[in-house]
């Protein structure tokens, strides 16, 4: 919210949320109950003229410029080698906890996650079956279409249960100035109501 009260594109969006984190960090409960949940957070950040995606760990974050095709992200790092920005100590800080050596290509879900990122779009998860869904209406995804991915239980991408999904949000970008950008979001748990 910060990030697009204070920023006029997505870069700057950017960083304006790096420098809040630099800052103050981040943390708290992500749920209402009583119950300790805590973990980092991702953004998918967009104007009408680029899009980034930015995945923290701690006060570390990497981002990465989407150059194209889709792009998505569910609880999990899932930036790689494509590293566009990143906290100027991200490799450093990894390179003295024994996460990386500093001789191979530096991965930044490999090294700052526990997932085994060469599974992630081929195991059953959110992301996965997120980024099945997109690849299978890439270059015809219209906001109906987005939609239903949204709503989609089966993949688990609309969650139900104790920890269901509490919102949605798709966004129409035009590229061209004259033309007004449009957002649709869900009033309610549940996008699929």
């Amino acid at each position: 919210r910060l990030g697009l009260e204070r920023a006029d594109t997505a870069e700057k969006a950017l960083s304006v949320i790096v420098d809040l984190l630099d800052k103050y960090g981040q943390g708290g409960n992500c749920m209402e109950s009583h119950m300790a949940f805590t973990y980092y957070n991702s953004f998918l950040i967009a104007d009408r003229k680029e899009a980034w995606v930015l995945e923290t760990s701690g006060k570390y974050w990497a981002a990465e410029k989407v150059e194209g095709g889709v792009r998505n992200i569910s609880n999990q790092l899932s930036i790689t080698t494509k590293i566009d920005r990143e906290h100027p100590k991200l490799k450093e800080y990894a390179k003295s906890n024994g996460w990386w050596d500093g001789e191979k290509e530096f991965d930044f879900a490999a090294t700052y996650s526990y997932v085994n990122t060469a599974r992630m779009t081929t195991s059953g998860g959110r992301y996965c079956e997120g980024y099945k869904l997109l690849n299978k209406h890439k270059g015809s995804i219209t906001p109906e279409i987005m939609m239903e991915i949204l709503r989609d239980k089966e993949s688990g991408i609309n969650m139900e249960g104790g920890f269901m999904t509490t919102g949605s949000m798709v966004s129409v970008l035009p590229q061209q100035p004259n033309l007004p950008c449009i957002h649709f979001f869900t009033g309610t748990p549940d996008p699929a109501r």
